[in-house]
């Protein structure tokens, strides 16, 4: 965060000891608790509501300026979170401490002067762990805690401080922040510590923590009815999606493995991000509208060579094929299914098959880039349909972590725009008109008909006194279209028109979500909606294959 969003204060010491020189320049994760000197943000607009972090150094590192090494630096996830954030809606105020435990945040006095900073409305997410496995009691941190979720304590002469001290479980200093936070009026939140870069003896799986503090931060959550956030299974997933290779580039250089550096901070940021969708912790209009609007699946991406490409059924029968993202399939994760996972009984498969080839979180660009799009295109041959819808993932800001690498550049032209992957590799982007021209292109050449189809609105953008939902895309989907032989159904319109005569009661119903995904009952809406505009095609050229009831 800059110092536009936010003010700093300087932090009282527990004990007025200053750092050893090389230690305040190194600025490494390994704060001493009875020494620290660190700078933590106040809420930058006090009548604002809050989100506050506290955590250790894997949410905010040191001075949380990458030790002056910039982007390749030690960074906690609690910087990048921000930029997902509306902050002239919402405070984002980083309080997390490095080398500190749940124990020791609260014994060397963060926690004391945290607190004055949470008032009613106010959301605070909790991540610890990776310290609290240390010695409960040495002359170099003593910042153990005993293990597990009980009623356990131990009494000891604190060997750092030599003041005596009660220690508790692991447990019991989660609930104790837990009950503070619920006792000023805000939402407490819990997240597992972040995964680690370890891999198991294949090399292909990340070792996870789930026996211990993971399963222990989540047990808690259970038991006092907070929100959850799996950092440690999410991130473990992430890892194995993306591989040691390039895993390795969102650290620093080895030996590290527990401290991410800028670009894997944001890997986690967008972690963070999902569990609080998920979860329905804050309020919709706090996420930047460009979020929400443009990286609609706040899920984190699937790894696509997890998802089987189909094939036809019967190769000898035309295939009618769909691409595009989590609206036209979604596979029933959170109650979502996609309007494509419904479209098969309208169509007599004894003539056609029905192909779905949509996968979530993808927009027109990382469908083809991903090679995707070549592997859907190996099974496509004369006659056969093919639908494309894509969009509700495109307007992610390119250079953007949480655009997750999916934005394309708006427009039909040729323009192309730099982006940097997630292995530090530059693509050049191209144009939303430029991808879909070549699917269009790539499928005619097999003999293949296609019909382009603009984005089913959001929950919210369908009532005629509201500006139109997807008009870019649509305007570009339909110039696309008509300029390399495609046909073009305005599907934003045909299912906001079907909306609106059913009403407002029943769309919500619709919805697996706030505002993107349906459940089945709307899958079958808007498959019946776009079936009906598949009739008014020019010729009827699908009516041979349409279900005789429904014609």
């Amino acid at each position: 965060m800059t110092a536009h969003h936010t003010r700093r204060l300087v932090a009282a010491l527990l004990f007025a000891l200053p750092l050893a020189s090389a230690h305040a320049q190194e600025f490494t994760a390994s704060t001493d608790p009875a020494r620290a000197q660190v700078t933590l943000p106040e809420p930058a607009k006090p009548a604002l509501p809050s989100l506050i972090l506290i955590g250790d150094s894997t949410v905010r590192n040191g001075r949380d300026d990458g030790q002056g090494k910039g982007p390749e630096g030690q960074w906690g996830w609690g910087n990048p979170i921000a930029a997902y954030l509306d902050q002239n809606k919402i405070n984002v105020v980083n309080r997390a401490v490095g080398g500190l435990s749940s124990r020791t945040y609260r014994s060397s006095g963060h926690w004391e002067r945290t607190k004055p900073f949470i008032k009613k409305g106010d959301w605070v997410v909790m991540q610890f762990g990776h310290n609290d496995a240390s010695p409960v009691n040495d002359n170099s941190r003593a910042r153990g805690v005993l293990r597990g979720t009980g009623p356990q304590k131990e009494d000891i002469t604190n060997l750092l401080t030599g003041k005596p001290e009660t220690v508790y479980t692991y447990g019991a200093y989660l609930r104790g922040y837990v009950a503070e936070i619920r006792a000023a009026g805000a939402t407490p939140v819990i997240a597992s510590p972040v995964i680690r870069k370890r891999w198991e003896a294949d090399g292909k799986t990340v070792t996870r923590a789930g026996g211990n503090f993971a399963g222990w931060a989540a047990e808690v959550a259970k038991q006092e009815g907070v929100a959850f956030i799996d950092l440690n299974e999410w991130g473990a997933k992430r890892y194995e999606a993306l591989g040691p290779a390039i895993v390795d580039t969102l650290f620093p250089p080895a030996p590290e493995t527990v401290h991410t550096n800028w670009l894997g901070a944001a890997v986690n940021a967008q972690l963070v991000i999902a569990g609080l969708l998920q979860n329905k912790v804050l309020p919709e209009d706090v996420y930047k509208q460009r979020f929400l609007l443009d990286g609609s699946d706040d899920r984190p991406v699937v790894d696509a060579r997890k998802v089987k490409v189909e094939a036809p059924r019967d190769p000898k029968l035309p295939s009618l094929v769909l691409i595009g993202d989590s609206t036209v399939r979604s596979g029933g994760q959170n109650g979502a299914f996609g309007w494509g996972e419904r479209l098969a009984p309208f169509f007599d498969t004894q003539k056609v098959n029905v192909v779905n080839n949509a996968i979530g979180g993808r927009s027109s660009r990382t469908f083809f880039t991903e090679g995707r799009w070549a592997s859907v295109l190996e099974n496509i041959k004369a006659g056969d349909w093919l639908l494309i819808q894509f969009g509700h993932n495109d307007g992610a800001r390119i250079g953007d972590p949480a655009g997750k690498n999916r934005g394309s550049v708006p427009g039909i032209g040729n323009e192309t725009q730099e982006d940097t992957r997630p292995d530090g590799s530059k693509e050049q982007v191209q144009s939303f008109g430029w991808y879909l021209k070549r699917y269009i292109t790539d499928a005619k050449a097999k003999g293949a008909n296609v019909v382009v189809l603009s984005p089913i609105p959001h929950k919210d953008r369908w009532k005629p006194e509201q500006p139109r939902d997807f008009e870019n895309y649509a305007a570009w989907g339909e110039q696309v279209a008509r300029a390399n032989g495609a046909q073009f159904i305005d599907l934003t319109m045909v299912v906001a028109q079907a909306y609106r005569a059913v009403g407002a009661e029943k769309v919500d119903s619709f919805f697996s979500d706030a505002r993107t995904h349906t459940n089945d009952a709307g899958a079958v809406f808007n498959a019946t909606q776009l079936v009906e505009a598949l009739k008014r095609l020019p010729g009827q050229p699908l009516q041979p294959y349409l279900q005789v009831a429904v014609r």
